[in-house]
This record gives structure tokens, sequence and C-alpha cells, in this order.
């Protein structure tokens, strides 16, 4: 029961003080009756407050106008957090790109040489593609992850290969460079550990940097071209024809159409003669030769590393037959 003190008394209204057909109380002295609406008929305010009037209205208005304004910017705070929620899953986004289709290449690779092959095969391109990301990176140009695509290797995108053809030299021989380590190291544990596998994947990994260096744009001896000689272009996808009628492998078809297009549109800007054409092939020749000595060695390591790591022949093992073994 509550406790009853000075203010708290309560006592019945006598009999008719009520005004009638209202239900409502007496207003308090010194105040108009305040009205109401309940029900339907107009009856006091039970609290003896007076109606709300246009000052009232106003104010409700403006309140309303600002629960309005604040559940609006509460939106927009929400949309814009989860806006920089995603900017902060880009990287992640990226890497989970690389191992999808690095997981679809493994897969497709598979069904051919068998799943510890393909898996080896797959490192040995990513390991070469890092090589372009790393010079990229170094050259202060943005790079994206590696992306696998099947039977056709693996591919890096950049908005730019450099300032000039030095620069997309650089980048280009990049690849082979790391490509060429990652195979020797491949080899070298191959020999330790008596793995034909790791032989035989080193083989393939020496081979696929060798055939990059075709001097054909868009494979990366081409990219080598653009500072030591770009009219090897030409001798490049002569080249590329002559394997491709010989062996009538349909993948080929598709590096000769994008060799013969990337060279033709590049030797017509060559051929406006323009300030920024010119600067862009003009490389001091000390710079030359140091890109072709890296290009000829490249060239030549890799032809003593396939001789070394093959095993097509030796033990028995056939590489159509997936008989390699750890």
């Amino acid at each position: 029961m509550k406790a009853m003190n000075e203010t708290d008394v309560s006592l019945p209204a006598p009999a008719g003080s009520l005004p009638p057909a209202t239900g409502g109380l007496p207003a308090a002295p010194g105040h108009a009756p305040a009205q109401s609406t309940f029900g339907g008929g107009a009856v006091e305010n039970p609290f003896g407050q007076p109606a709300r009037g246009p000052r009232g209205a106003a104010r409700s208005l403006r309140a309303r106008i600002g629960s309005m304004l604040a559940a609006i910017a509460a939106a927009f705070a929400k949309f814009f957090a989860a806006i920089k929620g995603f900017l902060l899953l880009l990287p992640k986004a990226k890497l989970l790109t690389t191992v999808a289709t690095a997981l679809i290449s493994v897969g497709a690779y598979s069904l051919f040489f068998g799943w510890w092959f393909a898996a080896g095969f797959v490192a040995l391109l990513f390991i070469h593609e890092m090589g372009h990301v790393i010079q990229l990176r170094r050259e202060g140009l943005k790079a994206s992850a590696p992306m696998f695509v099947p039977f056709l290797g693996a591919v890096v995108f950049a908005k730019s290969l450099g300032d000039n053809a030095l620069a997309e030299a650089r980048v280009g021989l990049a690849g082979p460079i790391l490509g060429t380590l990652g195979a020797a190291g491949c080899l070298a544990i191959g020999i330790a550990t008596h793995s034909d596998l790791l032989r035989a994947l080193a083989y393939v990994g020496f081979l696929l940097n060798l055939i990059n260096l075709v001097p054909l744009v868009p494979f990366d001896g081409g990219r080598a071209m653009a500072a030591m000689a770009p009219a090897l272009w030409f001798v490049g996808l002569g080249a590329m024809v002559v394997l491709l009628l010989a062996t009538g492998n349909p993948f080929l078809f598709i590096f000769v159409a994008l060799g013969a297009m990337e060279t033709w549109r590049r030797w017509k800007l060559r051929g406006t003669r323009s300030l920024e054409q010119a600067a862009y092939y003009r490389v001091r020749p000390r710079h030359r030769l140091l890109v072709g000595a890296v290009y000829i060695g490249l060239i030549v390591a890799l032809a003593v590393g396939m001789l070394e790591s093959e095993v097509v022949r030796s033990g028995g093992h056939v590489f159509g037959q997936h008989s390699f073994h750890l």
C-alpha cells in the first residue's frame, strides 16, 4: 500500500460537482477548462493543461522534422560505414580472386596431369607473376593480384608498365627472372629428394619461362624488345605463325592474334614520330646492352635448366601417363 503524506490526499468529489455530460474534472483556480476529444466528444483535460495552440503545433512540427532529419543522418552514417567496410575488404577480395582462380586452374590441369603436378604447376605460375607484381610496385605502379586462366597461364593487370621502354623491359623480364629461380629451386629439391615429379615440374617451369621470352608482345620477351629493338617484334610474330602452322594448337592462335594486333598498334604509334613516342623509346646504349645481356642470359639459363631437369625418357617415366612419384 502506498504511504500517505501531506500532499498525497485525495477525497471523493462532491456529487454534482462535475460538469454535466463531460466526465472531466473541475478546472484549477485561475485556469480555463482544458478540452480534450477522447471518445469523440470534447472533454476537459484531466491533467488541467491547456489545449495545444498554434505555438504547440509548431513545436510538434519542428520535433517531427528533427526526428526525420536524425533518421536520415543515421541512414547515411550506416551507408558510409558499409562503404568503408567494403573498401577495407578489397585487399581480401583480391586475395579471394587469386585463390579462387588458382583452385579452378588446379582442377582443370589435374584432369590431365594429376593433382600434385597441377598444384605445383600453378605455384610456379604464381611465382612468375609475382615477379611482375614486385617490379611494378618498385616502379611506383599499382598492380592487380595474379589471376589464373586455365590452359592460358596467369595474368596481372596494371594501368601502365612504366614511363618508358626501359621500365617496361624491367617489368617484363622480372617475371622470367623470378620464374627461373622458382623452377631452379624446384629442381634442386627434386635432385635432393630424388623426386621425378619435382624434376618434371622444374622442366615445365623452365620451358614456360623460355616460351615467355618470345620477342613478341604481349609476351615478356616482347616487353624486353621495346627497349632493345622493337623491329624484332615482327621476327617473333613470324616465329609464332610458323609454330602455329606446324602444331595446329588452337591456343597458339590466340597468342598470334593478340601479338599481331598489339604489334600493329604499337608500330603504327611509333610511325607518328611524336615527341611522346620518341621519349618513350629513348633508351641509353648501356641500358640497351644491359637488357640484352639479361635477355640472352635468361635464354641460356633456361635451356640448361631444361637439360638438367628432363625426366621424360629417364627411369621409365613417361610424361603423358602420370607416372610420377614423390
